[in-house]
């Protein structure tokens, strides 16, 4: 990913909490020689080793768990908050632009079996079920449900490089930065207020 120097993010404290609240992404390979996406959780996780990885799962039905098999490299794209910025909020004239987050992760990929998948299954269900009134637990869950982890294929991402951008209007003068938040507060776009936030926390 192109990244410019003052848009790169290399804290991997923020690059973490990135991953753990922005999981839902999309993962990228090779099937029979054309690029293949499917969106799916990819939860952060370190192995038996210490290593940093992403767990996730797939139904078999999706041909690109196929490939999987090989151990190949693959790369996941996570997208955080994103919106407009108007030219029309700067001091002097200009073009507009985006702003945005996102996190590109290149590993290899290999299948994990038995007891490890539902292993991660289980951290899945109790991270997005800690906030349910009445959570689901996979321990709970009848044989019979269970028998429908046999059409899923579990895998992990040993993590090998990590690439992070924050593009936050970084390059305006502090003038034009605190207009475009301001601007950004007052508008109806929910996305909008989430990257005002950013922009407040982001370090000048």
């Amino acid at each position: 990913m192109y990244i410019p120097e003052l848009y790169k993010n290399e804290s991997q404290e923020e690059i973490t909490a990135f991953l753990q609240k922005n999981s839902f992404g999309i993962l990228v390979n090779q099937v029979d020689g054309k690029l293949w996406a499917t969106h799916i959780p990819l939860e952060l996780d370190r192995n038996e080793n210490g290593k940093q990885i992403l767990l996730g799962h797939l139904s078999k039905e999706n041909p690109q768990w196929q490939s999987f098999t090989s151990e190949e490299k693959v790369l996941a794209i996570f997208s955080g908050p994103h919106t407009y910025i108007s030219s029309s909020w700067y001091e002097k004239e200009n073009v507009p632009t985006w702003n945005y987050i996102a996190v590109h992760i290149y590993g290899t990929i290999k299948i994990i079996e038995g007891q490890a998948v539902i292993d991660s299954l289980k951290k899945l269900v109790d991270k997005y079920e800690s906030h349910s009134e009445n959570p689901v637990r996979i321990e709970a869950l009848s044989e019979r449900t269970m028998r429908q982890a046999a059409g899923i294929v579990a895998f992990e991402i040993e993590i090998e490089s990590i690439e992070a951008v924050k593009k936050m209007s970084q390059n305006r003068n502090d003038k034009d930065y605190h207009n475009i938040i301001t601007q950004l507060e007052v508008s109806k776009n929910q996305e909008a207020k989430v990257v005002a936030d950013e922009m407040k926390k982001c370090p000048r």
